[in-house]
């Protein structure tokens, strides 16, 4: 795949896919991008956990809010990461140990690690990185029709 540019069909393929999503460095600071797009999420019908060993037990953005993504208690579709691009490989492994596997990883704004998304999508999981899907839905008019 290549991660220099996504259709604007591959995108709204992939999130069609997606119910349940994990926010993976979700921050207790509404003023915190990761607050808001968790939040964003979960007001636009998707079922959001966030991520986030130092607050699990508590809420973040009215979301229940877990140490990892093992503890998470059902399937996640989607993996949205909010970590620096350092951290990228080791959420990425985190979420190929899961079962089932999710089925899209994406990385928000800055995020990028072609060696991990290669990880990723070898193991059958799609990725879109550097790309944030508070931007994307709503410039892709994108709904959800069950929630």
């Amino acid at each position: 795949m290549n991660h220099d540019a996504y259709s604007d069909a591959y995108i709204a393929e992939q999130l069609g896919r997606v119910r349940t999503i994990a926010v993976v460095g979700a921050s207790p600071n509404p003023a915190r991008p990761s607050h808001g797009v968790a939040r964003y999420l979960a007001l636009h019908g998707f079922k959001v956990f966030a991520i986030n060993p130092g607050q699990a037990g508590r809420d973040i953005a009215s979301l229940p809010t877990y140490a990892r993504l093992a503890d998470v208690p059902e399937p996640i579709d989607m993996v949205d990461v909010f970590r620096a691009p350092e951290y990228l490989p080791k959420v990425v492994e985190e979420a190929l140990a899961l079962i089932p596997l999710p089925k899209l990883i994406w990385s928000q704004l800055g995020v990028r690690d072609d060696a991990a998304a290669a990880r990723a999508e070898k193991a059958g999981v799609a990725v879109i990185m550097d790309r944030c899907p508070a931007i994307e839905i709503p410039r892709l008019r994108l709904a959800r029709v069950d929630s």
